[in-house]
C-alpha cells in the first residue's frame, strides 16, 4: 500500500479527528479511504448518469413497459 502525506489546517484536522472518534473509525487513514471511495462511487453514478442522458430518448415507463419487461425476463429463463 502506497503512502500519502496530507496537511490540513488546524480547523479540518480537529474535524477529521472528530469523525475518526465518533463513527467508529481506526484511523484517519481509514477515514480518508472512506471518503476517497465515497468521491471515486459518486463519480462512477455521475457517469453513469450522464451516459444515460447521452443515449438518446427513452421509452415510456408505464404499465405496458413493465408487463413487456416481466415477459422478456420469463423467456429469459
Amino acid at each position: 500500500m502506497a503512502t500519502m502525506n496530507i496537511s490540513l489546517p488546524d480547523e479540518l484536522r480537529a474535524f477529521a479527528d472528530h469523525q475518526v472518534a465518533s463513527h467508529l473509525y481506526s484511523s484517519s487513514s481509514e477515514y480518508v479511504r472512506e471518503l476517497i471511495r465515497r468521491d471515486r462511487d459518486n463519480a462512477r453514478l455521475r457517469e453513469a448518469v450522464l451516459d444515460g442522458i447521452r443515449s438518446g430518448d427513452g421509452s415510456e415507463m408505464d404499465a405496458a413497459y413493465f408487463d413487456r419487461l416481466r415477459v422478456r425476463a420469463i423467456d429469459a429463463r
